[in-house]
Order: C-alpha cells, then structure tokens, then sequence
C-alpha cells in the first residue's frame, strides 16, 4: 500500500467507528425515548389546571387560528395566556376580540422592551408569571394539536412524576432542501443533547422544545422564570438545562403523530431562522463551530464521495459509514411521517447544516449581533448569557 492509501485507511476507520458510535447512540435513543401515542389517558377524573403561554409580535396572519385550535384542545381543566409583545399590526385587536369570546384567554399587553432581554424570552417570562395553572405549557401559535395531546402529556408527566416533558413535532417540510435537512437536524439534535441519557442525572443530557415544553409552575417559578435565559435565542433549549441543573426531572417524548408544526416554508426562510440561534448553540465560540463544521463534512459527508474513489478496504469501511447514515436518516424521516427513501438525502442535509453554521457565525460577527424581530442585540451582551 501507498503512503496515500494508508492515509485513506486511517481515514476510513476513524469513519467507520464514528459511525459505529453514532449508529449506538441514535439506536439507544430510539429505544428510550416514548411515544406519546402509547399513552393511555382514559378514565381520570381529576385534571390539574394548565395554562398555555404564547408569545406573538405582529402575527395578525396566523394568530386567530392559532389560537382556536390551542382553546379546541380538549382538556378539560386549560387556561391560556397570550403576550402581544409591542405589535404594531392587527395582532391586539384580534386578540381582544378572541378574549372577550372566551374567558380562558388572557391576553398581556407589553409596550417596552426591558433592557438585558430578548423580545421572546421576556414576553414568555411575563406571560408565565401572569398565569395560574400547576402547569406551563410554552408553545408557540402555529403548532398544530391533535385534541388529546395535552390529556396524554400531561398523564405522562405525572405518572412518570416529571417536572419538564418536552416533546417533538411532526416538522412539515414543503420543499426538497427542507426534507434533506430535518433529518439530519434531528439527528445531531440527539446528540447534541444526549437524549438517549435526559432521564438520567447526567447534567449534561438535557432538552428543549420550542414547538411543546410543559413545565411544572413551581419549579419553572424556582429557577426565576426565564431569568437566567434573558439573552438566549435558543431559549427553549436551554431551558432544559437550566432546570435540570436545579435538580428538576426531565423528560422527552415522540409526539409527531400529535403534533404538526410548519417550521420555514422555504431553505432561504430556513437560513434567515437560524441566523438567531445557530452561533448561539455554540456558546459563539468560533472554534467550535469550524470543529462542528469539520466534523460533519469528514464524518458524515466524506464517504459518500470517498467510497468511489479509495482503494479496499477504505472503500469498503466508507461505503458502511454511509449506509449506516442513510438508514438512520431514512428512520429519522419516517419519525416525521416522511417516506424513508428519503434518508438518501442524507449529505446532501449535511452540506446545507453546515454552511448555515459557517454562515451565521460570519454574518453575527460581522454585523456584532443578531436582528430579530426588528430588534438587534449586540454580540457582547449575548456572550455574557452563557448557561
């Protein structure tokens, strides 16, 4: 052998075993992650109240739907709060409107942005300490509810004596590059908060879910609402963190046949989102990301192309690699209620993850911040919210 192919060998094993390894990780996941369709809600007399907190700015689009489909669900004891965070829209006239239709809505008003906050993160912060259920249920108004969701979670958190159950959407993907990428999104999602181990006392496996984290009030109230959390844009995620950091039990469910969410309606819509919240899952630490970066395109694209082109076994080690990617993919789409073929797509998902991240890391540090919402926060108070 070649100097040449024995690097291509080395190559070869070092993604051979990642691939082994990731192959354990997501299989474990799948097996200890449940269903929340397995959850038999039948036959209780006795709910706890549970208030639902949204947080809208200039949604008079989407926000009267979204707000009768959450007062539909069928539960018997619900109240919700939804924060008109400083809409310059239609949004608050609709929202009195829907209010004075039903006494279970409560409807905040917020005219200033406190200073050290995000728009979001407060809104969800005053909107959680003006409601009065046991329960809190962060969602947001465009998720979809089949009408037991909130019955079979709520079950499940007291049966399983949780204090945080988070739970997945169903993610409708309209276009090609969308279906390319939730797999892999969802994939390295697993692993980057270890969700085969967010039962455990492992305090670094823990979860979040913008789309569904329902959270015991008192414990939510006992790590100070979103206090800790004023200045980070992926708040639903570190959430998680927060509280299990405080001793609290977690938990994560599969909720995609309960749950719908249409997250972007376009890849350019789906690389706008994620320049708020990308660098952010980094702690904006520049190495990082090119680590994350290099990571994926050696490990998860590199034999896709290298099979072709290596001699054996490095052929033969790649082309295992890819396989095993394509599977979980393929798995991962028929989670989403996608076609498992799909899984194909695989490398093609990761290229997109990845330039979104290399992206939003140049374009947060060139600009010194993040705009949202017509808002712009500023890099170096950002970096000083580390949780």
């Amino acid at each position: 052998m070649t100097t040449t192919d024995w690097i291509w060998t080395a190559l070869a094993g070092i993604d051979f075993a990642a691939a082994g390894v990731c192959a354990a990780l997501w299989a474990l996941s799948e097996h200890v992650i449940r269903s929340l369709s397995s959850v038999d809600a039948e036959g209780r007399a006795v709910w706890p109240r549970v208030s639902i907190v949204v947080a809208a700015r200039n949604e008079e689009r989407n926000i009267e739907e979204g707000v009768r489909s959450l007062l539909a669900l069928d539960y018997p004891a619900l109240q919700m709060t939804v924060v008109n965070d400083r809409s310059t829209d239609g949004t608050a006239a609709i929202l009195a409107r829907l209010a004075a239709e039903d006494p279970r809505l409560n409807v905040v008003e917020i005219d200033q942005l406190p200073n050290g906050w995000l728009g979001k993160n407060n809104a969800l912060h005053v909107g959680a300490f003006r409601s009065d259920g046991e329960w809190l249920l962060f969602t947001d108004a465009d998720v979809i509810f089949a009408p037991d969701t909130l019955r079979k979670a709520v079950t499940f958190a007291e049966g399983e004596r949780l204090d945080h159950l988070a739970a997945t959407p169903r993610v409708v993907t309209p276009s090609f590059w969308l279906r390319a990428f939730v797999p892999v999104f969802s994939m390295c999602f697993v692993l980057y908060v270890k969700a085969w181990a967010v039962r455990s006392k492992d305090k670094s496996a823990f979860v979040g879910i913008g789309a569904f984290n329902l959270v015991r009030a008192s414990a939510y109230r006992s790590i100070g609402g979103h206090e800790k959390l004023r200045l980070r844009p992926d708040d639903d995620v570190k959430l998680g963190k927060v509280l299990k950091d405080a001793g609290f039990q977690p938990d994560f469910v599969i909720a995609s046949e309960h749950l719908a969410v249409e997250w972007y309606t376009s890849v350019w819509e789906l690389i706008r989102g994620l320049e708020k919240n990308t660098f952010a899952g980094a702690d904006y630490r520049k190495g990082l990301v090119l680590f994350a970066n290099a990571f994926l395109m050696i490990v998860y694209v590199l034999p896709f192309a290298a099979m072709f082109m290596t001699p054996w076994p490095a052929n033969l080690m790649f082309a295992i690699a890819a396989a095993v990617y394509v599977v979980f993919a393929g798995r991962a789409c028929l989670s989403n209620g996608q076609p498992s073929w799909l899984g194909i797509l695989f490398p093609l998902g990761v290229v997109l993850f990845a330039g979104i991240q290399l992206r939003t890391m140049i374009l947060n540090l060139w600009q010194g911040g993040i705009r949202w919402r017509d808002t712009f926060y500023p890099l170096d108070e950002l970096r000083k919210n580390v949780v």
